[in-house]
């Protein structure tokens, strides 16, 4: 069996805030391919997490290296290598479809001619013709969402973090969003996601808990819900969230 890549290790890693641990000494592997859910209610720590991991943010203690990268020496290295979709709308609405497109290809450093064939193939893909030169504005919130992650691996990352992604959408706009996603991973692009739905948890390959800056399980959701003997993943949650003592930040 060929041995699975390691695109993110993480050893230890630690933030503190004076004497508040936000992130508490987690440790875990994601493999390339993978769509790596990252849960934990509000106040968990995995937002910090994620932005330490992005080069965003740098860690009080531990290791962590990313897509290959050392994230305390080589930030600016991750940062290229990845993608990154807010929890909060990421796209400029004051420009056009077409512009932001052209925008973060340039940010991402294609070149004029990668630009303008991605952009082509992105607006068929997501059937946005029609509305290519309109005001990212004007689109209703699940397009904008689309098209968000969408230019979010616009470059090919080899990973690609999405802070709740889906949050406010529809049902059906959520289930589009995660053909996006299975479309990624079977290029090979990692997905490390985080989401307070607990049915998209099932859609993960695997799935960590933090509780009070903790990892407290991790593993596959089928396995999870033996463990926990639970009937679903929100059961699950529950179960863990429930032994939190932060109040939600």
């Amino acid at each position: 069996m060929k041995e699975k890549k390691v695109v993110i290790d993480v050893e230890g890693l630690t933030k503190c805030f004076g004497a508040f641990k936000a992130v508490d000494n987690i440790s875990f592997e994601v493999f390339q391919g993978e769509i790596f859910g990252f849960l934990g209610a509000n106040g968990a720590g995995k937002t910090t997490a994620m932005r330490m991991l992005c080069g965003l943010s740098l860690p009080t203690s531990g290791k962590a290296r990313v897509a290959g990268f050392d994230i305390y020496k080589q930030s600016e290295q991750v940062k290229r290598n990845i993608g990154y979709m807010s929890q909060k709308f990421s796209l400029y609405e004051d420009l056009t479809v077409m512009e932001n497109i052209r925008l973060f290809g340039g940010i991402y450093g294609l070149s004029h001619k990668q630009i303008k064939e991605k952009s082509s193939e992105l607006i068929e893909t997501l059937d946005l013709i029609e509305v290519s030169k309109k005001l990212v504005a004007a689109l209703p919130l699940g397009w904008k969402q689309k098209l968000a992650f969408s230019i979010a691996i616009l470059h090919k990352p080899q990973i690609v973090f999405l802070d709740e992604p889906t949050g406010g959408v529809d049902p059906i706009t959520r289930r589009q969003f995660w053909k996006l996603i299975y479309k990624a991973t079977s290029e090979s692009i990692t997905v490390f996601v985080t989401t307070h739905y607990m049915d998209e948890a099932e859609y993960c390959d695997r799935i960590s808990m933090m509780v009070d800056g903790r990892i407290k399980a991790l593993d596959s959701p089928q396995n999870l819900k033996m463990h926990f003997s639970a009937s679903s993943m929100d059961d699950v949650f529950l179960r863990l969230a429930r032994k939190a003592q932060r109040q939600a930040e």
